[in-house]
């Protein structure tokens, strides 16, 4: 029976493995992950339980320096997310040095006064004697409650955080209902799903030039073949389940060029990312989909406040 809460923020710079690790915790993908910087846009809330504790994550964007309105936003949201918290996660890279944004989240956390402690992650990488110089520099820049070296890729060292962030927990009731994984609604989880794949195929600085808004997303009975099916729009079905949901994607990015690169010859990339997408979503809904996506230009819509309402990154 859960009788505390403890709320967590996770924070760092983009690209240090916070999306990794809030999945790992949870044992579900409530947050995409890829290589490339800047993946996380939005504040997401990873949830499990430890005992009788409901452990709530804030996975949050990597903070940076802004160069756009987007980015002036996931910037605000680490600050935001900070500030309500029983305590911060600073994630940092296994360097025996702190950087710029490292320093700047250290101000933050100690401005806003929360409790925090200090995991150098991907330590998979590096010496034993490497690990202890990076603690000693951390030890001596901040009074961290702890200070966890861990490996999200690999699980090393990540079993002991859930006791650790435990003693945060404050009494109350449990937030989110039990099996809750994430407070994203599925047809978010969809679209982040897409941007994820078109992360992962698409090199360059493309992928963060875009965009994923769903304008279709329903349930239906199964009927026909069920052979996968790609179409000229990149339509995607999948095999057997019980239900059908169809979903209708749109991507934007901002210019011509990069329409034609999403694409890719004869629809070929877009068919990739459709394919790798339907099928992550198929195993998040345990349904299967027919998905069908679009690629559409928008330019600098990342310092457009209209178009930012519309894709779910302002209210």
């Amino acid at each position: 029976m859960i009788t505390k809460t403890a709320m967590i923020a996770i924070i760092g710079r983009p690209n240090v493995g916070k999306s990794t690790l809030t999945n790992l915790l949870t044992g579900d993908k409530v947050a995409i992950v890829t290589p490339k910087p800047q993946t996380t846009r939005n504040r997401i809330y990873g949830v499990f339980a430890h005992g009788a504790t409901q452990m709530i994550l804030l996975d949050t964007p990597g903070f940076h320096k802004a160069r756009t309105r987007l980015g002036e936003y996931m910037v605000g949201v680490v600050k935001e997310s900070v500030a309500d918290v029983d305590a911060a996660a600073l994630v940092v890279e296994p360097i025996a040095g702190i950087g710029t944004q490292e320093e700047n989240l250290i101000e933050h956390i100690s401005r806003s006064g929360v409790p925090a402690i200090l995991i150098i992650n991907k330590i998979d990488k590096i010496r034993v004697d490497q690990t202890l110089s990076i603690i000693d520099v951390y030890s001596k820049r901040y009074s961290f409650d702890a200070i966890i070296p861990v490996s999200a890729k690999t699980g090393d060292g990540v079993q002991q955080l859930p006791e650790l962030l435990e003693k945060y927990a404050k009494e109350g009731p449990q937030l989110f209902p039990d099996g809750m994984t994430t407070d994203q609604p599925e047809i978010l989880i969809a679209a982040e799903i897409i941007r994820e794949k078109l992360l992962i195929c698409v090199d360059r600085e493309i992928p963060h030039g875009t965009a994923v808004e769903i304008t279709k997303f329903s349930e239906r009975v199964p009927e026909g073949s069920d052979e996968a099916d790609a179409g000229e729009n990149g339509a995607i079905e999948g095999p057997d389940y019980d239900a059908i949901i169809d979903v209708d994607a749109t991507i934007y990015c901002e210019k011509a060029s990069h329409k034609g690169i999403i694409i890719g010859k004869n629809g070929s990339m877009l068919k990739r990312i459709g394919s790798l997408a339907r099928e992550d979503i198929e195993r998040f809904m345990g349904a299967k989909v027919f998905l069908r996506t679009w690629v559409k230009v928008r330019e600098d819509w990342r310092n457009s406040r209209a178009s930012m309402k519309t894709f779910g990154y302002i209210k």
